[in-house]
């Protein structure tokens, strides 16, 4: 019980946050708390009905616990937690404006495509975006197959077939993760380009974290470099 505290204490705050979420509300359904028909995307029943929770709960119920669930979970841990540590490492308030700005995209495409749950899109948006952010790293797929990051998404698109799933799920999130990577990543860095995904000012409140800016050095009381440490942690003395 101490390492998987520790464990989920190691884990990225916005990462822990999602997979927790998706983990919680499965076992919610396996103990026959709430059912699946409580949680699908729905747009009739949230537009007309008021059953907001549903633009939520779609993201975070992946079936029930079996071998799908676990290689869904896999995946939206491993690539949620490589792009939190990595390309948005000090950025959370822009890792959360990701995350909501792939997901409004899905709820806009649910509303046209009949699509019951958006998690395993997500998690390919996700996948899509890290794998684009990394180019050249070597990826293996069961030992099978080796190729170079951008293929991933493709990969998992032709592995969701062999299975008999819905390939539109997939290829919604590949959609998604691509606007947001030539928004974001290409678009502004172009002629004439421009950076459309600017993050709030409320979500960098909310998320960022604020260190206290050290005092000029005549505003220091008595002397004391306050709010400055040195190497080893103490605060230097004043001589």
């Amino acid at each position: 019980m101490n390492g998987v505290v520790a464990a989920l204490e190691e884990m990225p705050p916005v990462t822990r946050f999602y997979t927790g979420a998706c983990v919680l509300l499965t076992t919610a359904v396996h103990l026959e708390f709430v059912t699946p028909f409580h949680l699908y995307f729905n747009w009739e029943l949230i537009v007309r009905k008021y059953q907001f929770w549903r633009l939520i709960t779609s993201f975070c119920f992946f079936g029930s616990f079996g071998f799908s669930f676990l290689f869904n979970m896999i995946f939206t841990y491993r690539y949620c937690m490589m792009l939190e540590e990595g390309s948005f490492r000090g950025r959370r308030a822009d890792f959360v404006y990701m995350f909501l700005f792939g997901g409004v995209l899905m709820i806009l495409s649910g509303i046209f495509v009949q699509v019951l749950f958006l998690g395993q899109a997500f998690t390919i948006m996700l996948v899509y975006i890290w794998s684009r952010r990394n180019p050249n790293i070597q990826m293996n797929f069961f030992g099978v197959l080796t190729f170079t990051a951008p293929y991933l998404p493709w990969v998992l698109l032709l592995f969701s077939l062999l299975l008999g799933n819905n390939a539109v799920v997939d290829f919604m999130g590949i959609a998604c993760g691509h606007i947001y990577f030539f928004l974001e990543d290409v678009f502004p860095f172009q002629e004439h380009g421009r950076r459309f995904l600017k993050t709030p000012q409320w979500l960098c409140y909310l998320f960022d974290e604020r260190r206290p800016e050290p005092l000029a050095e005549d505003e220091r009381p008595g002397g004391f470099e306050w709010g400055i440490e040195d190497a080893e942690g103490a605060e230097p003395q004043n001589n």
